[in-house]
């Protein structure tokens, strides 16, 4: 399985709505890709204090690196990339991804 880690910095602008609204988009995918099989949304709870300005993310399980990889090109979920992109500080540059290879 892969787990794919994805962590945000959101721009300050972007209001709790429009962020909840762009996970529902990244959770409609669950069940709509094959292979994706489960997503987890939300802020850093973390008492390290060494988020490095990530913020928020989400961690997306998948079955294995065949599912990963058309998700990855899914029109779907490239159109739900993009409008969180579009709500993140710098762009790609506020975006840490991190896949896993794990057991099931």
């Amino acid at each position: 399985m892969i787990r794919h880690c994805v962590f945000l910095k959101f721009r300050d602008d972007v209001a709790t709505e429009e962020r909840e609204a762009i996970y529902a988009g990244l959770n409609a995918l669950v069940g709509q890709i094959d292979g994706l099989l489960r997503a987890d949304f939300g802020p850093n709870v973390s008492p390290e204090g060494l988020g490095q300005g990530f913020k928020d993310g989400f961690i997306m399980d998948l079955a294995d690196a065949a599912a990963r990889d058309r998700y990855l090109v899914d029109p779907a979920h490239q159109a739900a990339g993009a409008r969180l992109v579009a709500a993140l500080e710098g762009g790609v540059a506020g975006l840490l991804v991190f896949d896993l290879d794990v057991a099931d």
